[in-house]
């Protein structure tokens, strides 16, 4: 029977390589890290390219952390411009794999089944992945790496610990080649899906390698982890059950909507309750484009690091299922009132909407005004259509227009990050 080969393709320093590649300039020669200098220097890299990685410094680290004598070019981020790279980079994946056999997980990163496709290019894994990474570098200009492995969870292992040390940044592992090579790596939160609570739970029953958790007894790992210790057990042995075909046919059985921002100063309670309805406001608005409605509404508030005060978070169920801002609203304040600390500064607000659901017919209750209800609902078509035709800000509430409101700086935004428009 043939054994599934599964590429994982991440693209290098993504963001700065795209800028990299708009300039003219070879990624793997020139520095330049992706960062908003209007923040100043205590903006966080969101990219450094890959030669000022090989000067020792973190991918991740805010600008006043790159040292003094490192000549670099700081590049504004332009989130809309990385998504038309990427999805130029989908399209060099489909020259050669189709859709089906393809999931991309993030921005910068795609699995690729090629199970099926080796003996109709007569070529290896590993010579197709070179084919593919070639063709991303000659369309876009932005270098690659990728990762070979029998399941997805072996390819992308092998992308994120193996390929950096190839010379063509092309890793492979199998079940067997993964224990050998692997099971002694340290630190545990190297691997996928491996954060650091878990490392440090583990750490703590002496348990410090992926070979470790591989020959310890069961029923202790299932009574520190339940479930979920199915899951590291497998992935301990380089086992992975889940396939392309169940990536693609999967459902879940809930869905919600959210909007979050981290404050880029403390705010009062007060001053809260403005970014709230602008964020309730933005999710009525997507729930009435998709012809969606919310029956649970979240709030969630994180407070200044100085006040050592663990975040504030709560639900509340709605009557009925809606999207209205005239009903959903008077929830979302009441609930925020009654979690959130008066007097403590507030550096991280979320709002959610769940009980996602299909609009349907709704049956008006004795005291409902209908033709009020039928009046917001096209109201809030009206605005969909304008936003759409002349972009988010050409119609904005007046509080938006408030020193301390987001909501138009964050119209502008992709991601929480300048889309560069």
């Amino acid at each position: 029977m043939e054994e599934n080969r599964y590429l994982c393709i991440d693209l290098k320093s993504f963001y700065a390589s795209a800028e990299c590649a708009d300039r003219g300039l070879d990624p793997m020669k020139t520095n330049l890290a992706v960062a908003d200098p209007d923040r100043g220097k205590g903006a966080l890299c969101l990219a450094i390219s890959p030669s000022m990685k090989a000067l020792g410094i973190k991918n991740r680290c805010r600008v006043y952390q790159i040292p003094a004598h490192v000549k670099y070019i700081m590049a504004p981020p332009r989130m809309k411009r990385y998504i038309e790279y990427s999805a130029e980079i989908y399209a060099v994946y489909l020259k050669y794999i189709a859709k089906e056999d393809i999931h991309v997980y993030s921005i910068d990163e795609a699995f690729l089944d090629v199970t099926e496709y080796l003996g109709l290019y007569q070529l290896t894994a590993r010579e197709l992945a070179r084919k593919i990474m070639a063709d991303i570098r000659e369309t876009t200009g932005i270098p690659a790496a990728a990762g070979i492995g029998t399941n997805l969870y072996l390819a992308k292992t092998a992308l994120d610990l193996t390929a950096k040390h190839a010379e063509d940044s092309i890793g492979y592992l199998d079940e067997i080649g993964y224990r050998q090579a692997l099971w002694y790596h340290r630190p545990l939160t190297d691997f996928w899906r491996v954060g650091e609570g878990t490392a440090n739970r583990l750490a703590r029953v002496g348990i410090l390698t992926m070979g470790d958790i591989a020959r310890a007894e069961e029923g202790m790992l299932y009574g520190m982890f339940g479930i979920d210790a199915e899951l590291l057990i497998d992935h301990a042995w380089g086992r992975e059950s889940a396939t392309m075909a169940d990536i693609k046919s999967y459902q879940p059985k809930s869905s919600s909507l959210s909007s979050g921002q981290v404050l880029l100063r403390d705010y009062s309670f007060e001053e809260c309750k403005l970014l709230l309805k602008e964020m309730a406001d933005a999710l009525c608005l997507d729930l009435a484009e998709q012809g969606l409605t919310a029956r649970t509404v979240s709030v969630a508030a994180g407070y200044s690091y100085e006040t050592g005060l663990k975040p504030s978070a709560g639900s509340m169920s709605m009557p009925d299922p809606t999207n209205s801002y005239r009903d959903i609203m008077p929830c979302v304040l009441s609930l925020y009132e009654r979690i959130v600390l008066r007097g403590a500064p507030i550096r991280r607000l979320d709002v959610t909407f769940s009980g996602i659901a299909k609009e349907e017919y709704q049956q008006y209750r004795l005291f409902t005004d209908a033709s009020e209800m039928d009046r917001e609902k096209k109201l809030q078509q009206a605005v969909l259509e304008i936003k759409r035709r002349f972009g988010k800000n050409a119609l904005v509430r007046g509080m938006d227009l408030l020193e301390e409101g987001t909501a138009m700086a964050r119209n502008r935004q992709i991601g929480g990050h300048k889309s560069g428009e």
